[in-house]
C-alpha cells in the first residue's frame, strides 16, 4: 500500500469559512441560510466597489449603491411589481459580500467554478429571508434588464467610458432605457440606505405572507 508523504499527513483541511463581524462564520462552499445576516451583507456591499474601483470621485462606487440603483431601474419598468420581486433584485448582488465583485471578463475565466458558488450563496440568502430558492425567468431577464442598464449608466458616468465604448463593449442599452445622474454614495451611507430600503421591502414581503396564513375570517363574525 503506497504511504502518503510525510507533508501531507495530518494535514488540516483549508479553510473555506469566514467570520462576520455579527459572529456567524459563513461556509463559503456550503453556505447555510442560518449564518447570513442582512448587516452583514449590507457592510460587505457597502465595501466592494464596483468596476475595481476605477471611477470617478472621492470613493468608489459600491455594489450597495449599484444595488439600490438596479432595484429603482426594475420599478421604473415594472411600477406594479410586488415587494418580494423588489426584494429579490436589491439582493440580486448579495453574494458579492463574501466573494467579491469580479469584473465580467475574470468571471469569464473563472468559468463554472464560480458561477456555481455563487448560486449557492444566492440560493441560502433567499431562504434566510423566506424568498423563492429559484426565480422565474421573467424575473431573471428583467433584473438582468435592470442590471444591465446599471451597467451602462455607470460605465458612461463614472467608469470613464465613452457612450460609443460603452455600446461596442456592454451591447445597446436595453430597451426602454432609463436615465438616471449619478454620484457615488460615500460607503456608510450606502450601506445605511441599503439597508433601509431592505428593511421596508422585507417588512411588507412578512406582512403579505402573514395575510396569507391568517385563516379568512368568515361571514357574519
Amino acid at each position: 500500500m503506497t504511504q502518503k508523504p510525510a507533508s501531507l499527513k495530518n494535514k488540516a483541511p483549508a479553510r473555506a469559512w469566514q467570520r462576520m463581524l455579527s459572529g456567524r462564520r459563513l461556509d463559503l462552499l456550503d453556505p447555510s441560510p442560518v449564518d447570513i445576516e442582512i448587516e452583514d451583507i449590507a457592510l460587505g456591499l457597502s465595501r466592494v466597489a464596483r468596476w475595481n474601483g476605477q471611477t470617478t470621485g472621492a470613493w468608489g462606487y459600491t455594489v450597495a449603491d449599484h444595488s439600490l440603483l438596479v432595484e429603482r431601474l426594475f420599478r421604473g419598468f415594472r411600477p406594479g411589481a410586488s415587494a418580494q420581486d423588489c426584494l429579490i433584485v436589491l439582493l440580486h448582488d448579495a453574494p458579492e459580500y463574501v466573494v467579491g465583485d469580479l469584473i465580467t471578463p475574470f468571471k469569464s475565466a473563472v468559468g463554472g467554478d464560480y458561477k456555481s458558488l455563487e448560486e449557492r450563496l444566492i440560493q441560502a440568502v433567499h431562504l434566510r429571508f423566506g424568498l423563492p430558492a429559484t426565480i422565474s425567468k421573467s424575473l431573471k431577464a428583467d433584473t438582468k434588464r435592470a442590471d444591465r442598464m446599471a451597467a451602462f449608466l455607470e460605465a458612461t458616468q463614472l467608469a470613464g467610458f465613452s457612450e460609443a465604448e460603452a455600446r461596442k463593449i456592454l451591447g445597446a442599452p436595453p430597451r426602454g432605457m432609463i436615465f438616471e445622474e449619478l454620484e457615488a454614495l460615500p460607503p456608510q451611507k450606502a450601506g445605511e440606505a441599503f439597508l433601509a430600503r431592505f428593511a421596508e421591502l422585507n417588512a411588507a414581503v412578512q406582512a403579505g405572507l402573514q395575510q396569507k396564513q391568517s385563516p379568512k375570517r368568515k361571514r357574519g363574525s
